[in-house]
């Protein structure tokens, strides 16, 4: 007899929403982490200096504020301590000649300053929020939901029903449309463009990529209604409160935990799992694996007794990462003086980069295994909302690149020489970090007498912490229209199923990706009996 339900292979995000709504249904629940805390790129830790918290990887939680998943568990984690601490400043841009603009959570200021920038593009962010206001439901219901079902083929029938098959159309095609084209044709100020261009890379794209521009709307629509909000105390606390709320329900978590391997039931079924102890764990229900294809098919599956389908293996061996991330904290002896506007200063996530231009120069030389001259820097400053970050009356700053190559290949500016192996060391991290704390102090006048200590993390150092994360990938894979949606993570993929009864494949490399909103795990448990 089985001790468990269902056991859960990994523990990020989409693990931990799906082991919670499992055991809200009463089923036994084990989840499973090789590393030796849960939480994925969920961990927060004093990386610099004693006392100053710093969420090491993800940070914001807008997704999560907004999912289905919090609406469902919400007042189970908040009884668990779960607290979030909210800025009225959810973003802003700041380019190279000191200009700036800062989106808020009003809409008539944002008018405003859009009209500032422009006349005419106050009046037509107004009008592409209210479009996709009006869109919204069934929008989200694509975005987010089990494509290949019969709930969602109605939802696209009714849509089609009530616009029209041409209008339909038309919408999808629209949908399709590039950021680059969007921005360009909407807005015609470089500063109102600069301040959105930045949000594609937070969706694994570049401002030329197929439907990079719908998701702009999208993350313009979500951080003006909800903001950039964080965790109170550190992401880390809400694992906490996830992992209070599993075991209160009968679950258990165990951390320093690897899988070796899916052990095989009759027919063929998935039974449970083998440690890389020896040690193997029976589940009567099924085992899900939150990973990349590469770990589950090419790691877990490598000695299952059938062979893999064709179409399974052409995926897998097809599947491709794209660019990488790294990751800059700073502890400061203060708040950081930023030049120009004061409410810089208040901004969650401020963006610095020359704008649209900027960004898919920088991105087109990571993508080519450069080290971008001048990468777009996302600045969070967690301590502006949630003082309990760091010692009374001082700071921290976290720092993302999203354009950072997985393989270097050379220097855009011809400064760092390429190693030739490719991989990044810990020289090439610090001079490149260098290049970007040469960029911050330009802008913020007190940054040299405040700063106390620097960690970075390098695309290489995020993969030694996270073995999904290839190449520094935060996204579990490339985000491309054909490695999307239904193409997610293969071209055969349907839903959460794999080809093996009995085992489910969740994380940012299945639909509907990555991000915090926990959306696999929720639609994977929402399924299953």
């Amino acid at each position: 007899m089985a001790d468990f339900d269902y056991i859960i292979v990994g523990s990020g995000i989409n693990a931990l929403v799906a082991a919670a709504l499992l055991g809200k249904k009463g089923k036994r629940v084990l989840v499973l982490e090789r590393s030796e805390e849960a939480g994925g790129c969920l961990r927060s830790a004093e990386v610099t200096a004693p006392g100053f918290v710093h969420d090491v990887m993800a940070t914001t939680m807008v997704l999560f504020l907004t999912s289905p998943a919090y609406g469902a568990l919400a007042k189970d984690l908040e009884a668990r301590g779960l607290e979030f601490a909210h800025a009225d400043l959810p973003t802003g841009v700041l380019r190279p000649d000191g200009s700036s603009v800062i989106l808020s959570k009003d809409r008539q200021r944002n008018i405003a300053t859009f009209e500032a920038c422009a006349a005419g593009d106050g009046h037509a962010f107004d009008r592409e929020m209210n479009l996709l206001g009006a869109d919204a439901a069934f929008l989200f219901s694509l975005l987010g939901g089990a494509l290949w079902s019969g709930t969602t083929f109605k939802t696209i029938a009714r849509q089609g029903w009530s616009k029209g098959l041409r209008k339909l159309a038309a919408w999808f095609g629209s949908a399709l449309t590039p950021a680059r084209g969007y921005l360009e044709t909407t807005y015609s100020s470089e500063a109102t463009r600069a301040l959105w261009a930045p949000w594609v890379l937070h969706c694994g794209l570049a401002p030329e990529s197929a439907y990079s521009a719908e998701m702009l709307k999208v993350v313009g629509f979500a951080i003006e209604l909800a903001g950039c909000p964080i965790v109170k105390g550190g992401a880390g606390n809400l694992v906490r409160a996830f992992e209070r709320l599993i075991t209160d329900q009968g679950g258990e978590i165990r951390t320093g935990t690897d899988v070796a391997g899916i052990l095989a039931g009759p027919r063929n079924r998935a039974a449970g799992v083998r440690l890389t102890t020896g040690e193997t764990i029976a589940a009567a229900a099924g085992v899900v694996c939150s990973m990349t294809p590469h770990q589950l098919y090419g790691r877990l599956l490598a000695d299952w007794p059938q062979p893999m389908p064709a179409d399974v293996r052409d995926g897998v061996k097809g599947y491709r990462y794209g660019k990488g991330n790294m990751q800059i904290h700073y502890a400061l002896s203060a708040p950081p003086r930023w030049k120009g506007d004061p409410d810089l200063a208040k901004v969650a996530q401020l963006h610095l980069t020359p704008g649209l231009d900027g960004v898919s120069r920088a991105s087109n030389e990571c993508e080519r295994g450069l080290l971008p001259a001048e990468p777009t820097v996302c600045v969070g400053q967690p301590a502006s909302l949630d003082p309990s970050r760091a010692p009374d009356g001082q700071s921290i700053l976290w720092l993302q690149l999203t354009e950072a190559p997985r393989f270097i290949k050379g220097d855009a500016l011809g400064e760092i020489a390429a190693p030739a192996d490719g991989r990044w060391t810990e020289e090439i991290r610090e001079r490149y970090a260098d290049r970007i704390e040469a960029m911050l102090s330009r802008h913020i006048e007190n940054f040299d007498a405040i700063k106390l200590a620097r960690r970075v993390y390098s695309p290489l150092d995020l993969e030694a912490m996270n073995m999904n994360l290839v190449g520094g990938d935060p996204y579990g894979g490339f985000c491309g229209i054909d490695q999307f949606f239904l193409w997610r993570p293969f071209k055969s993929s349907v839903n959460h199923r794999t080809h093996v009864e009995g085992l489910y494949h969740i994380g940012a490399s299945t639909h509907p990706g990555p991000g915090l909103a926990g959306g696999s795990g929720f639609l994977l448990a929402s399924s299953l009996r």
